[in-house]
């Protein structure tokens, strides 16, 4: 059996795979497992539902919150706003548990359903495992009377209460910096430019009117060439892009050179050693960070831990480990002194703060590594779980390995939030990188 949480959530095509009746049973099933601990009160337990403004966010959250008040779960509706702003705000009104209501990069069609424990701290699998199995377990009946959860609609001090920590934790003036940013007609269209002005760089913003139908529509962080068009139009210092849920950024120099999470990470972790932020001089990163950003910790002096793909599995080891800076390559990053999850408001904040401390462009500081090639192919197939089992394709696997012998390397895995198979291949060279991946995709393709 399929499960049915993947790496990021519950996701897939609103009112097909993932509908009201799911997503109703969701919020019952979660409401009875976040809150069954919880200690005696004479007040109910409470939950934050946030979306970001795609067209079936309303329908989902309409659901999700009856499922939860069945429960008698007060809801606190805190509208259009990013998932990092979920958990803070989850964690700061002292809420029960949060979700949000969101397909992040995905195109409009398609939604998710992220939910947080108390502190806005995402949920490990066996915790997801509870939920799903409650699903199949829910009472007939609820609560009565008195017993209902209340849906309050509306929290209009949410989006304040999420800038003003925002201000807290990047306190830098970046006054004579000029930004361009992105915001994918996402969750992040208005809280992000009100971010960057107070704290004073001078914003241009783009894909920013988000009208429920173009989330991710040929923008933000996932059609970086918009940005990188906007930086050289306006003459700015950098470009930021966001994804549809804002919990990624990604950034662009003056010159309109892409500077990906590994980058970002790689600047990060440089200035918070030298002001002995970085605990344990120590960055958390995926599998799937460039080669070349290993070699940047290692001559920075600044060790590398690896983990499973999803900002979920750094978190986990960040926790662990007592670590003060992890992410991806895709632009999530975590800074679990401010926040309890990836944030890409924040992300461009400390970014520019760098930047602004320093008196560097984004292009010096970015040269702090060396980024190997690096090819990656997304295969689309019926049976994600069917391919690393075949032998046609851990042949082709060896064979890759034995020809990038050291100087490269080849990594294969299922997407957790689409029906696609991830090829990746480094190299030293371009040219190889590609024709090795490309052969690696032939081989997926076929099975």
């Amino acid at each position: 059996m399929t499960r049915l949480f993947g790496t990021d959530g519950v996701r897939g095509l609103a009112n097909k795979d993932l509908t009201v009746s799911m997503a109703l049973k969701l919020g019952a099933a979660a409401a009875r497992v976040l809150t069954a601990d919880r200690k005696s009160s004479d007040l109910r337990p409470i939950a934050i539902v946030g979306r970001d403004p795609r067209v079936s966010g309303e329908m989902l959250a309409a659901a999700l919150s009856a499922g939860m008040a069945s429960c008698g779960v007060d809801v606190l509706r805190v509208g259009v706003i990013p998932t990092p702003g979920v958990a803070f705000l989850t964690d700061d009104y002292g809420a029960d548990m949060g979700v949000m209501i969101s397909a992040s990069h995905n195109p409009m069609p398609d939604n998710g359903i992220k939910f947080f424990s108390s502190g806005g701290r995402k949920l490990p699998d066996t915790v997801e495992d509870e939920i799903e199995a409650a699903m199949n377990d829910l009472p007939e009946t609820g609560p009565t009377g008195t017993g209902v959860g209340r849906v309050i609609e509306e929290a209009p001090d949410a989006q304040d209460r999420y800038l003003a920590h925002l201000r807290e934790a990047t306190p830098t003036d970046l006054t004579g910096i000029k930004v361009v940013v992105d915001c994918a007609n996402g969750a992040a269209s208005e809280v992000a430019p009100l971010a960057y002005e107070a704290a004073g760089a001078e914003v241009i913003a783009i894909h920013n009117r988000p009208n429920a139908l173009n989330i991710n529509d040929n923008c933000g962080s996932t059609h970086i060439e918009q940005v990188q068009k906007a930086v050289i139009e306006h003459g700015a210092d950098l470009g930021l892009a966001h994804d549809g849920d804002a919990d990624r950024c990604l950034a662009v120099d003056a010159a309109g050179n892409v500077v990906d999470g590994d980058q970002i990470m790689a600047i990060l972790a440089v200035g918070m050693k030298e002001k002995s932020e970085l605990r344990k001089n120590t960055l958390v990163a995926t599998v799937m960070s460039n080669l070349g950003l290993r070699i940047a910790m290692e001559e920075q002096g600044i060790t590398m831990l690896e983990t499973k793909v999803g900002d979920r599995y750094v978190l986990e080891e960040l926790n662990a480990g007592g670590f003060s800076l992890g992410g991806e390559q895709s632009g999530h990053i975590v800074l679990p002194d401010h926040c309890t999850t990836g944030d890409g408001t924040l992300t461009g904040l400390k970014l520019m703060s760098r930047m602004a401390e320093t008196g560097s462009s984004l292009a010096e500081l970015a040269g702090v590594m060396t980024v190997l090639p690096q090819v990656l192919i997304n295969v689309p197939v019926e049976d994600k779980n069917a391919i690393m089992g075949d032998e046609r394709v851990n042949a082709a696997i060896r064979e890759a390995e034995e020809e990038l012998g050291s100087t490269g390397r080849v990594l294969l895995r299922a997407s957790g939030t689409e029906a696609l198979f991830r090829v990746m291949v480094e190299a030293a060279e371009s040219e190889q990188a590609r024709k090795v991946a490309g052969r690696l995709a032939a081989v997926v393709a076929s099975i």
